[in-house]
């Protein structure tokens, strides 16, 4: 699994010279916000300011910087029709030529942004964990698929974790906290065991398990009256996960609509207060 970190380095060390585009200032209703940044090469960018015609400007400004052989640059541009871009706000760009300072700099941020993304665990490896896998593998989440089979494991997207384990509980015991847990395995008596050690934590930000109203009752039965959990735990379960809404059944679609509902899920827990 290659981590966003390794990303930017093989990029500013393949690309070089590199240029670092910064947002220094957002005023209004912008495309990014004030810390954002992207970095442009001669021939490539790696990362994003929030496309358009404000994108469109900084490249080819960051290109003239890398051309001329300079060190800094500047834009101050609005969001007007002038550029065939509405938004109305205001952009201040800061453009640095990125030397070995800067590339440590970027370097050890993008460390800190890497231990801080939060974890997403997908248990079973079947169309909806491939399709959910997938669709995790573009969010800036750490996510690992968790199996007990192999073969299942294979021709997961790169990005993605995978663990092979007899035990899958023993991964929701060991996850840091406000991790989040979506369970799909091929078997429903492992599918409850895995909820019951996810329910039991407090601390989690998402526990999700694919199934029916039937299924669902079966699980609460089993987790009151066996694993000795209580009617507020077992109130935190989400099921069917990505919601009732779309009554579409298709694995690309339950994917989508349960990254949107964890994504968002995890988004509240890190705003929530402490």
């Amino acid at each position: 699994m290659t981590s966003p970190t390794e990303e930017l380095k093989d990029f500013i060390e393949a690309q070089a010279p590199v240029a670092l585009v910064e947002v220094a200032e957002a005023k209004g209703s912008t495309p990014r916000e004030s810390g954002a940044s992207m970095l442009v090469s001669h021939e490539r960018i790696h990362g994003t300011i929030g496309g358009g015609q404000l994108e469109f400007m900084a490249i080819h400004r960051a290109r003239e910087l890398l051309r001329d052989g300079a060190l800094r640059a500047g834009l101050d541009i609005p969001l007007g029709p002038e550029i065939g871009q509405c938004c109305g706000g205001r952009v201040a760009l800061a453009i640095r030529l990125v030397d070995d300072a800067l590339k440590a700099d970027l370097i050890a941020q993008a460390r800190r942004e890497d231990r801080a993304r939060p974890h997403v665990y997908v248990f079973g490896g079947g169309h909806v964990g491939t399709a959910l896998a997938a669709a995790f593998s573009l969010l800036p989440v750490h996510v690992q698929v968790v199996e007990t089979r192999a073969d299942a494991l294979e021709g997961m997207p790169a990005a993605v974790d995978k663990k092979l384990t007899p035990v899958p509980e023993e991964v929701v015991r060991e996850a840091p906290p406000a991790s989040a847990f979506v369970v799909l395995t091929h078997d429903h008596a492992l599918d409850f065991l895995i909820v019951g050690e996810a329910l039991k934590r407090g601390d989690a930000a998402y526990v999700g398990m694919i199934g029916s109203k039937t299924k669902k009752a079966t699980c609460r039965s089993w987790y009151l009256k066996t694993a000795g959990g209580t009617e507020a735990e077992f109130a935190r379960l989400i099921t069917p996960i990505g919601g009732e809404a779309v009554r579409d059944k298709r694995p690309a679609v339950i994917a989508a609509l349960a990254a949107a509902e964890i994504m968002t899920a995890l988004a509240a827990r890190t705003l929530a207060p402490r």
